[in-house]
């Protein structure tokens, strides 16, 4: 049996020893892009291994043209998944603090969008882990490396100018994941500008979860995707954050809700406002 969406801490702590599983930790925190190493080497998932954020999960930032977290070139990405041990055939369990957290979700997208099915997130994360007492181990830990050769599915991936086209036809419908006062263009304390890609609804990541950081069942995730699920197929569905990082956390969860394959905007809007020509929306809509 495969798991291609989320996976319990219980089920996967049955296949700890199992060689085909990859138990990647992919820990981090915005202000202190070094704290989830340091959290890895003192406690993580026994037998997993370390990706970062900003050096494995994505590419190189270019000032003024790039958003804060570009997407990694496929053949680096490549590199970075055979030296964490990751083959065609693995089971790949990504995890963070809590299923809230920032980058697992990252790297259940990066697998999809290079053809690896075959990846689940860890559902409560590294803090459901220790909540339900399982093992755990200390110091740095690597895998024996692998050939992994990915194919890549662009369809699933949407740039700003095809945004930028579709804003006046609304032949799609454009998702804003960050929190609603980001989305309005209150309270920015991230980028440098505020607001939000015009026509876009918001839908903020943090409500696939309920109030003890799990997922929220999957007929309550259809439900809130619902109103645009029934006007739009995934194909015409694009969701985007700050950096391309959490919107790929309302992917995770449409996917779970068993509605398919919607979109991503990897630049967001970190990319997005590096353009004075792209227009900006403040407010609801």
């Amino acid at each position: 049996m495969s798991y291609e969406t989320l996976i319990s801490v219980q089920e996967a702590a049955k296949h700890l020893h199992d060689p085909n599983w990859v138990f990647i930790d992919c820990r981090y925190t915005l202000g202190d892009p070094e704290k989830g190493l340091r959290d890895y080497l003192q406690a993580h998932i026994p037998g997993a291994v370390y990706a970062h954020l900003d050096k494995d999960l994505s590419g190189k930032v270019i000032p003024g043209k790039t958003g804060r977290h570009p997407l990694p070139d496929p053949i680096d990405f490549d590199k970075t998944m055979s030296r964490l041990g990751v083959s065609q055939e693995s089971q790949v369990v990504a995890y963070d603090e809590q299923t809230g957290a920032m980058a697992a979700a990252r790297l259940w997208w990066l697998l999809k969008w290079a053809g690896h099915n075959n990846v689940a997130v860890l559902d409560g994360g590294f803090r459901a882990w220790i909540a339900n007492g399982l093992p755990v181990a200390t110091g740095n830990e690597s895998r024996a490396s692998t050939e992994f050769h990915g194919k890549y599915n662009h369809k699933l991936v949407a740039s700003a100018d095809d945004l930028l086209a579709t804003i006046g036809s609304r032949s799609c419908k454009i998702v804003d994941s960050r929190t609603r006062d980001r989305y309005r263009g209150e309270n920015e304390t991230i980028d440098p500008k505020a607001g939000h890609i015009p026509t876009a609804i918001s839908l903020p990541y943090t409500e696939n979860l309920d109030t003890d950081g799990f997922f929220r069942p999957p007929q309550i995730l259809r439900e809130r995707f619902a109103s645009i699920a029934k006007q739009y197929p995934p194909e015409s569905i694009v969701f985007y954050c700050g950096s391309g990082v959490t919107a790929a956390h309302n992917v995770l969860a449409f996917a779970h809700a068993g509605m398919g394959m919607p979109k991503l905007y990897p630049g967001s809007w970190s990319e997005w406002i590096t353009d004075e020509s792209r227009p900006i929306a403040t407010g609801d809509e």
